[in-house]
């Protein structure tokens, strides 16, 4: 009889893949073993042709849920084979290739033993199977087993072992498995330190005490997954209050969970797609779009028209919210702008300020894991925050990147993931914050070093953005020095076209494409400020074709949380001060702006005292934010005012298809790049508000505009340069109107136009651009 190898490769490991090929090769009459390895799952089996087809059929057919088989070599099998059945065979330590199963959200079954009083796994709040529970969250080493993990310091009882050592029992290999007896606790303390008296609570223990807490109006610090929380009942304005004044986190949205969909759809629209995120085993935060007629505290969402919701993703989160009829805040627990928590005495140091109680619990969280945030937009699923429940899932590449060395590119400074690359696939980690706090930037070469060493990944080039001042970028230099390797310095916004082509499986060697990349800012290579550009690109290289007309950011970095300074330098690009003052001055914005200095203001511009020029689009919506009362003198988060001018648009103007009511933007051109001119907006804005134009109108006609002078500039370039592709990028196309509305622009053409998806259009999915084009120019 022949002997075969059979290599499995992808997310195989940790996910009850070994069970499945068992009770497989059983059906199938076959003889051999099962074992993990460095690079995935070996199976050596002995049988006729016809039988292992059909048995390496049956594996596609039945994978397990949270498997995925990248891809199943089969080989003859000269070595030592004696086996009169088929066992699932110890680990072997190999080269590592394998990949990190995502943490995964509370299974059903689980869900029913937790509530189940038959069961032994009642309310367990560390309940889990193979097919669900932690995995990234808690792993320290390839392969995903017990010992390599956080759950080594909890030895299985003889129950548990039992129900892993069955073949047959869903618990099969389920590393974290545990239960009352052998497993993690969890309990409750006081923020003051003094003893939590039980007597005062209705309740089975200390979680379930935790629900009683947020129904008095508490703020309880809870432990969970991949970091701390800090909930509050999202009913209780004075509670929401309470726990963003100790936060200082004043306006962001706070995220919220419900126990179940039913509770959600009471205060938002859900369709079918934003219902199976939810319910999906990566359970992100999911925007949704709010009803007026039940509304929790405006404190939750300041002006916005979206609430990000949850589901319970852990059995801790379904027992606390057992008795929980409508929502609570979630919201990381954090000092603002710092990382999760993840240590309970760090945690107790920083929040006990915040928190009145802790639920504290004794298994060690070693990959700090934020929520990942998604939303819908014309039946696409966008993300906007890639973390818990998706990473480290891999990213296959497009054609033509299958041989390329081990590849590292470091990411950007704010939003920041890094990127592992090799063998047609990238490895993007969780979202790790912005590196200009150190504490974040501290745990960023933390959870690098980990991702070094979890996937052997020994880079053979480094990638990083071009902007001097990066941490990432100086950090990555030095590793490039230390190691003796090549060193490749990515352009910004060449890197967010290049994130979209790859997540859109654009092939290595396609012809180039139009790139549309609107952000914050990014460092060009005329070492300006960068932000709304038009770039012909493919992955070896990019021409700017287009972009606005430079405007100084005064006061530098202060522009981005202080709108008025962007739209003193939009207006006075436009106008002269004197001529403001003689058409305008009964206008709050310019009242505003007259007790700024405007005469030390024109000298700054002048001058270029910490003025850079800057052609962000991201600058432009903040602007024309405070120019109609948005925000006007201070964002407490980047981008605050255009979010919230986002949500401020008149619906009726955007569907309304009459072009004579938007604003003008001219066009010009000099050294062969076409330059968006917004002097003629803005005397058409100022009118609007000078005749009482509401702030909602001028909102939905400023978004209605833009979008058409973007597909308006695509057309021009299009006569002059060959492409048949656009990719919209970059963090400004986050913003729902203008995305869809320049999309539909430009379809109306018909010009096919690519988005992101599975990578954040933010900063967030930079180093996949970074990796990419390192790669592409090492190929060339």
């Amino acid at each position: 009889m022949p002997i075969e190898e059979v290599r499995v490769c992808g997310t195989v490991q940790g996910v009850g893949f070994r069970p499945i090929v068992y009770r497989l090769a059983k059906v199938c009459g076959l003889k051999g073993d099962v074992c993990n390895d460095g690079e995935g799952v070996l199976i050596r089996v002995s049988g006729n042709e016809e039988e292992i087809t059909v048995f390496i059929n049956k594996l596609y057919l039945e994978c397990p849920p949270l498997a995925k088989i990248n891809e199943v070599k089969r080989s003859p099998y000269f070595g030592e084979f004696d086996f009169d059945g088929f066992v699932i065979s110890p680990s072997v330590n190999s080269v590592v290739k394998t990949e990190i199963s995502a943490d995964a959200a509370t299974c059903p079954q689980c869900q029913k033993d937790i509530f189940d009083p038959f069961s032994r796994y009642f309310r367990y709040p560390f309940t889990n199977c193979t097919h669900c529970g932690p995995r990234l969250s808690i792993i320290r080493a390839i392969p995903y087993d017990r010992n390599n993990t956080s759950m080594v310091n909890f030895p299985m009882c003889k129950e548990c072992e039992k129900e892993y050592k069955n073949v047959e029992n869903r618990r099969f290999h389920a590393q974290p498995v545990a239960c009352h007896v052998c497993g993690p606790r969890a309990w409750l303390e006081r923020a003051d330190g003094k003893p939590v008296i039980s007597d005062m609570f209705s309740m089975l223990d200390d979680v379930d005490a935790v629900c009683t807490l947020l129904q008095k109006g508490e703020i309880v610090a809870i432990k969970g997954l991949g970091g701390f929380h800090l909930a509050c009942d999202a009913t209780l304005e004075n509670a929401v209050l309470k726990l963003r004044n100790r936060k200082q986190r004043y306006h962001k949205p706070l995220a919220l969970m419900a126990r179940d969909i039913d509770i959600i759809s009471e205060y938002c629209y859900i369709n079918d797609l934003e219902k199976q995120l939810l319910t999906s085993p990566a359970a992100p935060i999911v925007l949704l779009k709010v009803k007026t007629d039940k509304q929790l505290p405006s404190s939750i969402a300041p002006g916005q028209n979206t609430l990000g919701f949850m589901l319970p993703y852990t059995p801790l989160h379904h027992l606390i919210l057992r008795r929980m009829n409508h929502p609570i805040v979630l919201t990381s627990g954090n000092i603002s702008d710092e990382p999760q928590c993840i240590d309970n005495e760090d945690a107790k140091n920083k929040l006990s300020k915040i928190a009145d109680y802790f639920l504290l619990h004794n298994r060690d969280i070693v990959n700090r894991l934020d929520d990942s945030v998604v939303r819908v937009i014309d039946n696409q699923i966008q993300t906007l925050r890639r973390a818990r429940g998706y990473a480290p899932a891999p990213i296959p590449l497009p054609p033509g990147f299958e041989k390329i060395p081990p590849i590292l590119a470091m990411g950007s400074e704010l939003k920041n993931t890094f990127c592992l690359l090799r063998e047609g696939k990238a490895i993007l980690s969780q979202h790790l914050g912005d590196l200009e706090n150190a504490t974040a930037f501290n745990a960023y070469q933390e959870t690098l070093n980990l991702y070094l060493n979890l996937f052997a990944h020994k880079p053979e080039i480094i990638a990083i953005d071009k902007h001097p001042e990066y941490l990432s970028s100086k950090l990555g230099k030095e590793l490039a020095t230390a190691n003796q390797i090549p060193l490749y310095q990515i352009q910004h916004h060449h890197a967010h076209i290049a994130a979209c082509m790859a997540e859109n499986q654009i092939s290595l060697n396609t012809k180039p494409v139009l790139g549309i990349a609107f952000d914050g800012l990014g460092y060009g290579e005329d070492g300006q400020l960068w932000g709304g550009e038009f770039i012909l690109a493919d992955y070896h290289d990019f021409q700017r074709l287009a972009t606005f007309k430079p405007i100084s950011m005064i006061g530098g970095e202060q522009a981005i949380y202080q709108p008025w300074r962007n739209t003193y330098s939009q207006l006075i690009n436009a106008f002269t001060w004197e001529e403001i003052k003689k058409k305008y001055s009964e206008l709050e914005i310019i009242k505003l702006l007259e007790n700024k200095n405007p005469k030390l203001l024109n000298q700054i511009i002048e001058k270029g005292i910490n003025s850079p020029l800057t052609s962000s689009v991201g600058r432009l919506f903040d602007a024309v934010a405070a120019a109609i009362g948005i925000c006007p003198e201070k964002c407490s988060y980047e981008g605050q005012a255009a979010i919230e001018m986002e949500a401020l648009a008149d619906v009726n103007i955007l569907n309304n298809d009459e072009e004579t009511l938007n604003y003008t933007f001219k066009f010009e051109k000099s050294d062969n790049i076409y330059y968006i001119d917004t002097s003629s907006t803005w005397r058409q804005i100022l009118n609007d508000i000078n005749q009482h134009t509401s702030s909602s109108e001028i909102a939905a006609k400023f978004h209605k505009s833009l979008a058409i002078a973007v597909v308006t500039m695509v057309k021009q370039i299009r006569q002059e340069h060959e492409f048949h592709q656009v990719a919209l990028t970059g963090g400004v196309f986050q913003n729902r109107i203008l995305l869809k509305q320049v999309k539909m622009g430009l379809e109306k053409s018909e010009i096919k136009v690519l988005t992101h998806s599975i990578v954040p259009a933010n900063d967030g999915g930079l180093s996949l651009g970074q990796a990419v084009i390192a790669a592409a120019k090492y190929l060339k």
